[in-house]
């Protein structure tokens, strides 16, 4: 039963795929903000008890796997992940805040949730594969077009 995690009366292991954008899909995760938002992620689900399997901050998107206890529901996960994750952004990077387009929020309304079962494997590789699918396709663009 290493697989599973363990409470006082239960064995779980309820992991999740999930992803998030910025509002507008905005290019913006990148330098130092995208660092903050890693870090920030790390401390944010260690209060909470969850346990970060991979994570990925590409520069218009968020990909993480995380085994969350029973007690949590992934909407509360997502609604205080993303929620001090903006407050912390706005009040480090002032600059953000200003732009109208934004609205006072940081991120889309919505995100993506899938539960991670027999293919966590093929899930995983696939999180920690994006940023060099991403660099590849910048490289196939950039020769398109030159």
């Amino acid at each position: 039963m290493s697989r599973y995690e363990q409470a006082s009366h239960v064995f779980w292991r309820c992991q999740y795929h999930i992803v998030w954008t910025p509002k507008y899909r905005f290019r913006i995760l990148k330098n130092n903000i995208g660092k903050d938002v890693y870090r920030f992620i790390h401390i944010y689900c260690d209060k909470l008890g969850v346990k970060v399997m991979e994570l990925n901050v590409q520069i218009d998107h968020v990909h993480i796997v995380v085994k969350v206890p029973p007690k949590l529901s992934i909407s509360q996960l997502m609604g205080c992940l993303k929620g001090r994750l903006a407050l912390k952004l706005f009040n480090k990077y002032p600059h953000l805040r200003k732009n109208k387009a934004w609205g006072g929020r940081f991120w889309q309304r919505g995100y993506f949730v899938d539960s991670v079962g027999i293919n966590e494997e093929i899930i995983r590789r696939y999180v920690w594969h994006q940023d060099k699918m991403e660099k590849q396709e910048e490289k196939r663009q950039l020769h398109l077009l030159g």
